[in-house]
């Protein structure tokens, strides 16, 4: 932990420096926000001299702050700007000598909002992209979290059934891709990965959903070595109307039906929230006309209970619980209970003193209750057997910002996190009943449990108005206890092979993570800007790498697993110009210690290589005239197991997006198409954490057109629809899960995605 202070002593000797030392200067600063309370990164402020030509541009910070100073005291403007709002301008700005001014801004939808449907999210600024997890997309509108970011370039998804499938971005899975939900970070409970993070989440009851790329953060999570997935919720805003509503209602081929509902209230001193979702279908077919085990229901509910004593003061409480039940085609059984119970507790207070910029602090607790059994869902079998794993996660974080000097911002901060794992099961009874009843009335047996606390720092230095230096450093204190009995077996009397030998053993590690990105704006008006960044992550085994077997004793990984050290380049740009923008993102990346899973030939075993991975995304988008835009993307990842001399198992292909589309005020027409490389690099039988997902041999290349519109009958109704895989292809992706036989369905090598799917969503809004 000596390295924290360190880092902080040389912090303030690089940039502490007094506001006194330019005489007669004063200070303007701020908060952008959103309709919703959500603070606003990345966008434009400029501020103009009234009495001279002085003019400077910036950007709002990740905390959606900015500042000018040293500024000479007399008469300002100032303008803040971004994508989708109006352009919001406070002109007579007073400013005085050795003050500081606050102008903060709530920016507004903008009226000339066209009608759209997101066929692919673009970098919005270095190393981030943020969606309206709200807007129309294509293909059909995401049910879950996984489903939502398969649209974004560099995800890929590793399709199980018709939900629930694991988020891969630039071909690194689990841990490695850090997802907070509403400042929590949250685990799943199955063994197999039935139901990883993403599972809980219904992207429409969320306002804002960000990516940040790489190891270039240490604000939110531990070990994010390939990024960080942001699903954030603001605080209803009591400017306009204090009642706002919306609705939307999903529909689509297959019995696919969703519907979610917000509503709130906000006074000058809180607000209530409440949102419920509800998504169903039934099985899919693929291009032939075959019936894929994929049914599910899904169901969630939130509610918030906000007290705003200021301005800038908020204490919440807010609840969340949901549940569901979905059928799998990779796997022998089917998810029966998808129970989620959680309570957190948030206090924000921001613009405290010229020098502290913002206090936030949060705890929760989070619950997951899962079940699994061969019989509910799918013809059964001679033998009933149920598996009911559970989760408890206690977590909290705080930080606060400081403004340490007039071009520094400092964050620092602390978090920590306790979570539990149970398991109990009922194996090969003759009926259901007494399979239900055996594990019922079966004890709930402790198998993992995990600890982490850390501390972090990151700050943001403005070395001109036009270029800036981010870093920041986190040290985490990781701990994991060994409950098991048995390595590889349900049970394990006496002298059995599979008893575990790390029975009773904790793990303990210090993890460090650092990086630093230089940024620069490529004109004053901040349209684009240049990067490059170094980070270093380090991360610690996770329960599904640390329950497998150890690849030359065969006995507990447990403690033979080393943590996982990646370092990586990160460089790109983004721009707009005119009618054109676009982004570009390149890493190069070296990973030590990398946790490799080899499922094929049994048994399923964890080892340590290193790799090499390079790659990257890019995006540009034209508008042609005033309402014809076309846009196109590409995705591309290499990885190296350095230490067999073979490709990196698991990666996906080359990939690229081609889209058009007229859009308007009133009415919007598009087209997708996505064209996926054939792919023959490959380690057959090695793989992720996902249970048995692994490379099962080359694919070859396919392509996929889709088709949508939208029209708004009025202001508050919108209805969007499309088709999606128009030419009823029958394909599946390379890193999809191997088919399993499923009585009444045709099993297949992997698991086919979708034929031709058809859609309609309708859009409420009633503020």
């Amino acid at each position: 932990m000596k390295a924290v202070p360190l880092l902080l002593s040389l912090w303030g000797a690089a940039y502490c420096g007094p506001i006194q030392g330019h005489a007669g200067a004063g200070r303007v600063l701020g908060i952008l926000k959103d309709p919703g309370g959500a603070v606003v990164p990345g966008a434009t402020i400029e501020i103009k001299s009234l009495d001279s030509k002085l003019r400077r541009s910036s950007l709002t910070n990740q905390e959606g702050r900015y500042a000018f100073d040293p500024l000479p005291a007399g008469r300002y403007q100032v303008s803040a700007g971004f994508s989708a709002f109006e352009t919001s301008v406070r002109r007579e700005i007073r400013v005085s000598a050795h003050q500081e001014t606050v102008v903060d801004f709530v920016l507004q939808l903008a009226s000339t909002e066209t009608v759209l449907v997101v066929t692919a999210p673009a970098m919005s600024r270095p190393l981030a992209v943020e969606t309206d997890p709200r807007l129309p997309r294509q293909p059909i509108p995401a049910h879950d979290g996984a489903d939502y970011l398969k649209a974004i370039p560099g995800f890929s998804i590793v399709r199980k059934g018709g939900t629930d499938g694991d988020p891969v971005f630039r071909g690194m899975a689990g841990s490695r891709l850090g997802v907070v939900l509403d400042g929590q970070q949250i685990f799943g409970g199955c063994g197999g990965r039935m139901d990883p993070p993403t599972a809980y989440v219904y992207p429409g009851a969320y306002d804002r959903i960000t990516v940040l790329k790489g190891p270039q953060t240490v604000l939110f999570v531990p070990g994010a070595s390939a990024g960080t997935v942001l699903f954030e919720r603001g605080a209803p805003s009591a400017e306009g109307s204090p009642v706002n509503a919306e609705a939307s209602l999903t529909a689509g081929s297959y019995g696919r039906h969703d519907e979610m509902v917000n509503a709130s209230a906000a006074f000058p001193s809180g607000y209530v929230q409440a949102i419920a979702t509800r998504s169903h279908t039934g099985d899919y077919a693929d291009g032939r006309g075959r019936a894929v085990h994929s049914a599910y229901t899904r169901w969630s509910g939130n509610a918030a209970l906000g007290w705003t004593p200021g301005d800038h003061t908020r204490l919440e409480l807010s609840l969340a619980k949901s549940d569901g039940w979905a059928a799998y085609a990779d796997r022998a059984m089917d998810g029966t209970k998808f129970a989620r119970d959680n309570v957190a507790l948030r206090f924000e207070r921001s613009q405290l003193s010229s020098r502290v910029g913002r206090i936030e602090a949060q705890a929760y607790y989070n619950y997951i209750d899962h079940v699994m059994d061969n019989f509910s869902l799918r013809p059964s079998g001679a033998a009933f057997s149920v598996n009911n794993p559970d989760r408890q996660t206690l977590g909290g974080r705080a930080a606060v910002t400081l403004l340490v000097a007039s071009p520094t911002t400092l964050v620092l901060g602390a978090d920590t996190q306790r979570n539990l794992h149970r398991f109990r099961s009922a194996a090969g009874r003759a009926t259901a009943l007494l399979a239900n009843s055996g594990y019922l009335a079966a004890p709930r047996v402790e198998d993992l449990r995990f600890s982490q606390a850390g501390l972090f720092a990151e700050a943001t230095h403005s070395l001109t108005p036009r270029a800036r230096l981010v870093g920041g450093f986190r040290e985490d204190r990781h701990a994991a206890r060994d409950s098991r009995a048995c390595v590889g077996a349900s049970t394990c009397a006496g002298a059995s092979p599979f008893k575990n030998d790390t029975l009773g053993a904790t793990d303990l590690k210090w993890l460090k993570s650092a990086y630093g990105r230089y940024e620069h704006d490529l004109n004053r008006r901040g349209f684009g800007a240049l990067y490059i960044g170094v980070g270093h992550a380090e991360r610690s085994p996770d329960y599904w790498e640390r329950v497998k077997q150890n690849p030359i004793t065969l006995k507990s990984a447990f403690l033979s697993t080393r943590p996982e050290k990646t370092t990586q380049l990160d460089a790109g740009m983004v721009w707009r110009s005119g009618a054109w923008s676009g982004s570009v993102s390149g890493f190069h990346g070296k990973v030590r210690d990398y946790i490799l899973i080899r499922w094929s030939p049994a048994p399923t075993l964890t080892r340590n290589v290193d790799a090499a991975t390079t790659g990257g995304e890019a995006d540009i988008a034209w508008r042609v005239t005033r309402n014809l835009r076309t846009d196109a993307s590409l995705a591309y990842v290499r990885s190296i197991n350095e230490t067999d001399r073979k490709p990196l198992a698991q990666q996906p292909p080359l990939e690229a997006t081609l889209g058009v589309r007229y859009e308007s005020r009133v009415c919007s027409v598009g087209a997708l198409a996505r064209l996926v490389g054939r792919q023959d690099r490959i380690d057959v039988g090695s793989g992720n954490i996902v249970a048995n997902g692994m490379d099962l041999g080359r694919t070859g290349g396919f392509s996929v057109f889709s088709i949508n519109a939208g029209y708004r009958i009025r202001k508050a109704v919108l209805i969007t629809g499309g088709i999606d895989n128009l030419l009823d292809r029958t394909y599946a992706e390379h890193i999809s899960r191997a088919g399993a036989m499923v009585r009444g369905f045709v099993q297949t090598t992997r698991i086919n995605e979708p034929g031709r799917t058809f859609w309609v969503k309708t859009s409420f809004n009633f503020n």
